[in-house]
């Protein structure tokens, strides 16, 4: 056994070789690199695999025999400083490594057709695969130190993917975005890393827990700078996990490729806050007011991400938002000091979430085909609808990932959130009554996404291609204006024969699908009915619905024939005990009925109210507008006459993500660059303006003084006693009166 731990300090390494031969392939045989550039794709996923094999195999003899094992070696030893490097596998790291390779494959075995056509191919494979290797290192990290080296290189990927496609001014201004954020809060975790050092005197995790937790017991440290240090540590997670109030990078880093969302911003980066607050919740712990600050902040970023979601258009940054409000449940747990509940969650959001974003990728990838490649486009929901037949395996695993995510049984997400929910009962009742609330929001914005997006009809130009007599028509994408529009019985979209007949293939992919011309301005321009994704897209998805399925068995509790069925429990003893917590009991299956039927009701009360005021309409009307319209009516008539008000003032407060942005823009952004503009007038009207001053008046008397020479010694000595005459007198004056 202690021969395969040693074996755990090649992890961080491994997908190391990746980006350095592809950067070194494309410096001296960019030719032949870029010809061969599947097998980069290959060796990605062959190293990732071995990692996880590794992993599950570390896993087990944890299961089975609960050991931490930690390897130290000294890297700086300077008088009384002692800087140390090492590894430490623990339950927490396991647990992290095996969702960073299990997602990672599949991320990576989505993305070889997903990206197939992008010129940038070999560099995403090298981005990831650096991405990978700091994420890995950062989840066997034994110290702060080695934390903040692979957070902050972290960082950098995010920053690199977020942005791949550069040339966009959008993506570019996202990647910057969200690197400007994380930088506040990486400052502040850098402070809390210097202070707790100071207190402790020790970077590592075991000594410096010792440590504090004495100093605390013994009341020998100032409460207030303990406080103040804790806070600035939990700052670096606010940031990574996209907590309130520095949420606001984690909507536009949907910008980047698909598989980067599904990877970083579902199961690996956005996870790291919540790695970081389990890791440091020995410290935590002992510190009421931290505890209490990081579920606060945990119950305002579930509420406000699900508020977020309600009525945004794009796929991606609704999904985007589920994920903010997710995190401040694992958050909550954590304040709670539910450690066990809370990596539950994040392991069965990881899967989950996963799922729903490699969906709306396929579907993505399905749409540009009908409105071309425009982001804006191929995104939005608006343009989507009635692809259930077109992708019927997409679909389903949406839905199932939707059903997962609003906590319907037995998927994954249920038997985590439920827990969750439990404890804050528990916990603090209003945070409660907070947190069940939200459970109806996510279901409503969920199904929304689905329904938008799958049911109906397809909501473009052409879904009507044999008009009878006339047919209304959405113009939204191709004619640029949107409206209602009465096609001609003469004007023909396609005849049922050209539909069998007219066959498009792509280059990539063997796959046929039924493409269609419409007359344009004279011109005819053809489009592709939306098709479905290539196995290699498909298969990935197949895998993480397996997961969603069954993933969440792990953390159910329950015992039979004197046997103790609860896998993680057992995975997690050895944290749980160095928290002095006790095991999960065993499951009360009358008390866990009665509240999952509570649970359940209200997650299938949100998907009611979606269905009754999404199906119906776009089924029928194929119009947004005409959508939002029936949603006031029906609020009229539900709600009375400020229900039309109400709708509005929920609906403007999620569409436009709160005003926190737009306050950011004011008060922030606007502040920083009026200080600017003043700190700019003040150096070059007033620091310069002396300078200049001077040597134009020294010009000036110099010019002056020029004249005043005549070369006499007479004159000067004149010159000499009428000033120092007039200096005395000023002196004898002001001597006499002051």
């Amino acid at each position: 056994m202690e021969h395969t731990y040693q074996y755990a300090r090649i992890i961080p390494f491994v997908p190391l070789p990746v980006p350095v031969l592809i950067g070194m392939g494309l410096l001296f045989f960019p030719r032949a690199t870029k010809n061969l550039r599947r097998i980069w794709a290959f060796q990605s996923i062959l190293l990732l695999s071995i990692i996880m094999i590794l992993s599950i195999d570390l896993s087990i003899q944890q299961i089975n025999s609960s050991y931490i094992y930690q390897y130290i070696w000294s890297w700086i030893i300077n008088n009384d400083f002692l800087l140390e490097f090492g590894y430490l596998i623990d339950p927490l790291t396991s647990i992290m490594l095996i969702l960073i390779t299990t997602v990672g494959i599949m991320v990576l075995i989505y993305s070889d057709n997903y990206m197939s056509h992008d010129r940038g191919y070999l560099r995403f494979f090298a981005y990831m695969s650096f991405f990978s290797t700091s994420m890995l290192g950062l989840v066997t990290s034994s110290n702060l130190i080695q934390i903040y080296i692979f957070w902050e290189l972290v960082g950098i990927c995010s920053y690199l993917l977020i942005g791949f496609w550069f040339t966009r001014p959008v993506a570019a201004n996202a990647c910057q975005k969200a690197f400007v954020t994380n930088r506040v809060g990486d400052f502040g975790l850098l402070l809390g890393i210097l202070g707790v050092y100071w207190i402790t005197g020790s970077f590592e995790f075991r000594d410096l827990f010792e440590i504090f937790n004495n100093l605390i017991y013994n009341n020998e440290v100032n409460v207030l700078l303990v406080i103040l240090c804790a806070i600035l540590l939990f700052a670096g997670a606010v940031a990574k996990s996209a907590q309130f109030p520095l949420h606001v990078w984690l909507p536009d880093a949907m910008e980047g490729p698909t598989p980067i969302s599904a990877l970083i911003h579902a199961a690996t980066m956005v996870a790291a806050g919540i790695f970081l607050v389990a890791r440091l919740l020995p410290l935590f712990i002992v510190i009421p007011y931290t505890m209490n600050f990081i579920s606060l902040i945990g119950i305002i970023t579930l509420f406000l991400g699900a508020t977020l979601a309600l009525a945004q258009k794009d796929i991606k940054r609704g999904l985007a938002y589920s994920t903010m409000s997710q995190l401040g449940y694992m958050m909550l747990a954590l304040g709670m000091g539910s450690y066990r509940t809370a990596l539950f969650h994040l392991i069965t959001h990881a899967y989950s979430k996963a799922l729903l974003f490699l969906g709306s990728g396929s579907v993505i990838h399905s749409m540009e085909t009908v409105v071309g490649y425009s982001p804006d486009k191929s995104q939005n929901m608006v343009l989507m609808g009635g692809l259930t037949k077109h992708v019927p395996i997409t679909k389903t695993a949406f839905l199932l990932g939707t059903l997962s995510l609003c906590g319907i049984p037995p998927l994954a997400c249920f038997w985590s959130k439920d827990e969750i929910l439990n404890d804050s009962w528990l916990y603090l009742p209003i945070f409660a009554i907070i947190a069940w609330s939200t459970v109806g929001l996510t279901a409503f914005y969920m199904f929304r996404i689905y329904l938008l997006t799958f049911e109906g009809h397809l909501n473009v130009n052409f879904q009507n291609y044999i008009c009878k007599k006339s047919a209304l028509l959405y113009s939204i994408s191709l004619w640029g204006k949107g409206g209602l529009k009465i096609i001609n019985k003469n004007v023909r979209l396609l005849t049922l024969l050209q539909m069998k007949n007219n066959k498009s293939t792509s280059f990539f992919s063997k796959k046929t699908y039924q493409i269609i011309t419409i007359p344009h301005f004279g011109n005819n321009k053809t489009y592709s009915y939306p098709y479905e994704s290539d196995n290699t897209m498909l298969f990935p998805l197949l895998i993480l619905v397996l997961f969603t399925l069954f993933v969440g068995s792990i953390g159910i509790s329950f015992n039979q024939k004197g046997m103790d069925f609860d896998i993680l429990s057992k995975w997690l003893t050895p944290s749980i005990n160095l928290l002095h917590q006790t095991s999960k009991n065993s499951l009360d299956w009358y008390e866990f009925v009665k509240d999952a039927i509570f649970s359940v009701s209200i997650a299938c009360f949100g998907i009611f109210i979606a269905l009754f005021l999404y199906k119906p309409v776009y089924s029928s009307l194929q119009n947004f507008d005409l959508i939002n319209s029936f949603v006031k009516r029906g609020s009229k008539r539900i709600l009375g006459d400020k229900g039309d008000k109400i709708i509005n003032v929920i609906y403007d407060w999620s569409y436009n993500r709160g005003y926190i942005d737009a306050f950011y823009a004011t008060f922030l952004t606007g502040g920083i660059r009026g200080l600017v503009e003043l700190t700019h007038f003040f150096d070059r009207q007033v620091i310069d303006g002396i300078t200049n001053g001077v040597g134009v008046m020294s010009f000036f008397v110099g010019e002056g003084i020029k004249y005043v020479g005549g070369g006499r010694i007479s004159s000067y000595l004149f010159l000499y006693l009428s000033y120092v005459s007039i200096f005395l007198l000023i002196y004898y004056f002001y001597f006499i009166f002051f």
